[in-house]
């Protein structure tokens, strides 16, 4: 019973938007919460509440969208987006693929993960660019048949402290 009350009491947490502080990994997956996935689909419906029968607040309508999951809740994944616009998502609609868009304007993409290195391409404002990896300050990304290293605080979609290798 006391097993059930906690579960019930974690479930109408998520739902409230206040899971525990000390709740660090998903009860689903026991992947870390928060995270970044992307949308599988062109279409992904953003929904209020975790379940069919919830209202469906937006849509996203691109493939690749990095998203950041916030709280699971069976099949379910409330998940936000770069402007901080969330709701909860179907597991299934979900890759674990690494994209990030750039939030910077013509940030460029240098050879080395040095800003006197060469540059080999600028990205606008919003693009979405595949995550190859990250050290501690920057990240190897490829758009648009272009590859190089970007400083990892003119992105959205990786962590200050998550390094990728």
């Amino acid at each position: 019973m006391k097993k059930l009350l906690t579960a019930l009491s974690l479930a109408l947490g998520l739902l409230a938007g206040t899971a525990p502080a000390e709740q660090t990994r998903g009860s689903e997956t026991n992947l870390p919460l928060p995270r970044f996935v992307t949308t599988k689909s062109d279409e992904c419906n953003v929904r209020r509440g975790p379940s069919l029968s919830h209202k469906i607040d937006w849509v996203f309508r691109r493939k690749g969208m990095p998203v950041e999951v916030t709280a699971e809740y069976g099949h379910w994944r409330r998940v936000r987006d770069r402007e901080g616009a969330g709701g909860w998502v179907h597991y299934s609609l979900l890759s674990g693929a690494r994209n990030v868009i750039v939030d910077q304007d013509m940030q460029a993409l240098h050879i080395r993960p040095d800003t006197n290195s060469q540059i080999t391409a600028q990205l606008e404002l919003g693009v979405i660019a595949r995550l190859q990896k990250c050290s501690q300050d920057w990240c190897r990304l490829s758009a648009g048949g272009y590859k190089g290293w970007a400083p990892k605080s003119a992105l959205w979609g990786v962590s200050a402290d998550e390094i990728i290798e």
